[in-house]
């Protein structure tokens, strides 16, 4: 009864920590805009390659994820991530204009000086939050009979936490406090949920020896 109920509140946790990485995730790239636009304009050119970053981070993300994972089945993996990612946030405000400015002068405007930009923001951070997904399968699929729920159920709630995050941070969080208190705001829930995760570590690792290989090796 006590392993069933530690392995809910662990699965609650990785599950709530997805939401919420979900929505970091992409409020920062609704930031990275506010970001590059006084740079190279807020066209499509700039959306692109935005975008185009965003979705290069998650495939390393996931890939890297996926394989750190199957070697290291455990929420640690989730947690050190996560508490990179919030360190590189806390980071931004102070060296994102400089970062940004070096890499106009000596690239320029056109497309590499766009995608390096975007890149500088945005590919390490979001690279270690994509890998929260398909470690989260892993670590809560427990047979192959209920992979197909738990990857569904994994990835739709990331993706409810990126509508959440996107809504929020364009229509609430911008207008009212701006978008570098905004990016020290993400580093803090990222630093938060990070503690979360280190603490679930804690309850797996109390479980008996026995019950942590058969749940490993199921």
């Amino acid at each position: 009864m006590a392993q069933q109920v530690a392995r809910r509140s662990v699965a609650s946790a990785i599950y709530v920590n997805s939401f919420v990485v979900g929505g970091v995730l992409m409020g920062f790239e609704m930031l990275g805009s506010r970001y590059l636009f006084p740079y190279f304009g807020g066209g499509m050119g700039t959306w692109a390659g935005l975008i185009s970053m965003v979705l290069v981070a998650l495939a390393i993300g996931y890939f890297a994820g996926g394989a750190i994972v199957d070697r290291h089945p455990s929420p640690r993996v989730m947690a050190v991530a996560i508490a990179i990612a919030a360190a590189y946030l806390m980071a931004v405000p102070a060296t994102a204009d400089l970062a940004i400015s070096a890499i106009l002068d000596t690239v320029g405007a056109g497309v590499s000086g766009t995608l390096m930009a975007a890149g500088a923001l945005l590919l390490v951070p979001l690279s270690l939050l994509g890998m929260c997904s398909p470690v989260a399968i892993r670590l809560l699929t427990s047979s192959t009979a209920e992979s197909g729920r738990v990857a569904g159920a994994v990835y739709g709630i990331s993706t409810i936490g990126n509508v959440f995050g996107t809504l929020l941070t364009t229509f609430m969080l911008i207008p009212a406090i701006g978008s570098r208190a905004i990016t020290y705001r993400f580093a803090g829930v990222l630093g938060i949920c990070s503690v979360s995760l280190f603490l679930t570590r804690v309850a797996v690792r109390g479980e008996p020896q026995a019950s942590r290989a058969r749940r490993i090796l199921k």
